[in-house]
């Protein structure tokens, strides 16, 4: 079956962007981009909710070099996307992940964070999450969890310092 791995770069203090969505305190280093370019070898298919779409669309026109990967944005509010191999999911959630799950494939990315990525968690579709930490506080911003209305056992497969002072850590879920 196919993994669903949530991951992201966050704040020491468990923050993925500041309070107007700012990423100016991300570094990007050698291990970074070997990290990522290992893990977009993995997967097919991309997850997100509407705000990252927004996000993503706003920081260079949707998934860019990504587009041969399918990316599913679920929202209630948009109809259809202007982007290829982008799909709009209007449905529940966690059945459409569950379903998706069970298809031929790669693994599945979860990208973005906040309530989507809660209601992920909510239905028990996620099975990993992976974490960059930065050495920095922001005090405030988008938290990378919200509650998902039950405790989410983990297990840790790897962690490892690498450039710039971040810990990269790898878990997976205990379902």
């Amino acid at each position: 079956m196919r993994r669903v791995t949530y991951g992201a770069a966050c704040s020491l203090d468990g923050f993925i962007a500041g309070n107007n969505g700012e990423i100016d305190w991300l570094q990007s280093s050698r291990d970074v981009n070997e990290i990522m370019r290992d893990y977009w070898k993995s997967v097919d298919a991309i997850l997100m909710g509407r705000k990252t779409w927004d996000q993503a669309v706003r920081m260079g026109g949707g998934m860019g070099g990504l587009s041969k990967i399918g990316t599913y944005v679920f929202s209630r509010t948009l109809n259809s996307l202007d982007a290829k191999g982008a799909e709009v999911v209007r449905g529940d959630a966690g059945a459409f992940v569950r379903d998706l799950k069970q298809r031929a494939g790669k693994d599945i990315c979860l990208m973005g964070g906040g309530d989507f990525a809660r209601s992920l968690f909510e239905a028990n579709v996620v099975d990993e999450v992976g974490m960059n930490v930065h050495p920095v506080l922001l005090g405030a911003g988008v938290p990378m969890f919200l509650d998902p209305s039950h405790r989410v056992g983990l297990e840790l497969v790897t962690s490892r310092v690498i450039d710039g002072g971040c810990v990269y850590s790898m878990y997976r879920v205990r379902h």
